[in-house]
């Protein structure tokens, strides 16, 4: 059976600020769902939320039809940040260790990490210190390890902010393949416009913590409904 995440007026709150104002949307098993709009939208709240490392103020997170907590989501989902956090130790060790945490096999283990380095051309870093690769090569570390334990849902922030073309062309290219295995949801916020039209099955707009438009990518493009996502996707509206 298809996984299905359906978000129900989550809202969040700091202080005086509302980061996120009853936002609802579906996602489906083998969707990339790309999150866009200007800094301070609310993209990176939602997925510290649904990776179970913030609370919402209300709202529910349902997967599967069961809803649930937020030991629930860690389990179930795995959030790469903007900024690669390694572990200060050899590449190896930092693809491997949500497979040795969880039990797997030491052979397997073995296997699974070189073909992963391998899809995104690190073959050959496994005993590298991955502090010493730089930030694309250490994004493409972060992307590996991540997807490595197979989460059911994959969040990812900004995953080629700030990379050089040819890294973020490799971590664009192991995303498509992930999209084809079909094995899991991917949440995606992103300031990049071409970038969610080439990976997008549906775009999200979000505006002072809000959903103004949700839409296929061709149609989120062509022809927007809301006034605001209109100006945002001609560039009156800065980022």
């Amino acid at each position: 059976m298809s996984s299905h995440l359906h978000l129900e007026k989550l809202n969040k709150n700091y202080e005086d600020l509302k980061a996120l104002n009853n936002l609802t949307f579906d996602a489906h098993q083998g969707q990339l769902i790309s999150l866009v709009g200007v800094n301070g939208s609310g993209k990176t709240t939602l997925l510290r939320i649904i990776a179970g490392l913030d609370l919402p103020n209300n709202g529910k997170i349902i997967f599967n039809g069961k809803e649930l907590n937020i030991n629930d989501l860690r389990k179930i989902a795995t959030l790469v940040f903007q900024k690669s956090i390694m572990f200060n130790t050899t590449v190896f060790k930092n693809v491997s260790f949500g497979l040795k945490v969880r039990g797997v096999d030491s052979k397997k283990i073995r296997n699974k990490v070189f073909d992963s380095l391998s899809s995104v051309s690190l073959q050959g870093f496994d005993s590298k210190k991955a502090s010493n690769l730089s930030g694309g090569e250490q994004q493409r570390v972060a992307l590996v390890r991540a997807f490595i334990i197979e989460p059911q849902i994959l969040l990812l922030d900004e995953p080629t902010a700030n990379l050089d073309p040819s890294n973020a062309i490799i971590i664009e290219n192991m995303i498509k393949k992930i999209l084809e295995r079909k094995s899991c949801i991917i949440v995606m916020a992103t300031h990049n416009l071409h970038q969610a039209r080439r990976l997008s099955s549906f775009i999200a707009h979000l505006h002072y913590g809000r959903i103004i438009e949700f839409s296929k990518s061709e149609k989120f493009f062509a022809q927007p409904e809301n006034k605001i996502t209109q100006k945002f996707v001609s560039g009156e509206l800065q980022f």
